[in-house]
């Protein structure tokens, strides 16, 4: 082996060795592993790394331990492809559902505005009613006082025509010398 495979080799071992003692740490210390697993872990959403294990012996296939470093790396793209296009999924699915959510207030709202509209117009057609009600009854009503007015004026008129015929013919009558009850006798012969 050359010297870079060996510093290699040797920084593995001793990566190993390292693992080794953390996980032995863990059983030693009982109350923080309890409380550890009381609390929910969040989940990894990339497998933690690991690296490949060198087997033990002075033959040592570099082709092989390539090729593993290749597909765990693979597996960690891919798996990091994934979990990029599930987030897509789900975002799309989000601004999917918030234009549907925008498409729904806009019909309520479409719909709100074409009622407030309706009832607007019913509104300005009935204050048009009572108006042209109102007009018609003050109309109606002067077209009445009107008559009223002609009628005793045109009664005052007969009335003081008569009166003023009865005046002239008192004033004939006295001429004459013929009294008030005279005249009616005299009229009706």
């Amino acid at each position: 082996m050359s010297d870079t495979e060996e510093q290699d080799y040797e920084e593995e071992q001793q990566e190993e060795e390292a693992a080794e003692e953390e996980e032995e740490a863990p059983e030693e210390s009982e109350p923080v592993a309890e409380r550890e697993e009381e609390r929910p872990k969040p989940r990894p959403v990339v497998p933690p790394l690991i690296p490949p294990k060198i087997p033990e012996g002075e033959r040592v296939d570099f082709d092989d331990i390539h090729r593993k470093r290749m597909e765990k790396d693979l597996l960690e793209l891919q798996t990091l492809i994934d979990v990029h296009f599930e987030q897509r999924k789900k975002e799309e699915e989000e601004l999917v559902g918030l234009k549907d959510r925008i498409e729904r207030r806009r019909a309520e709202r479409a719909e709100q505005q074409r009622v407030r509209t309706e009832k607007e117009r019913e509104r300005q057609a009935k204050l048009a009613e009572e108006k042209m009600r109102k007009e018609e009854e003050e109309a109606k009503k002067r077209a009445e006082d009107d008559a009223k007015k002609k009628k005793v004026l045109s009664n005052m008129g007969a009335h003081f025509g008569g009166y003023l015929v009865k005046v002239r013919l008192a004033g004939h009558l006295r001429k004459l010398g013929l009294g008030a009850g005279d005249w009616e006798a005299w009229v009706l012969s």
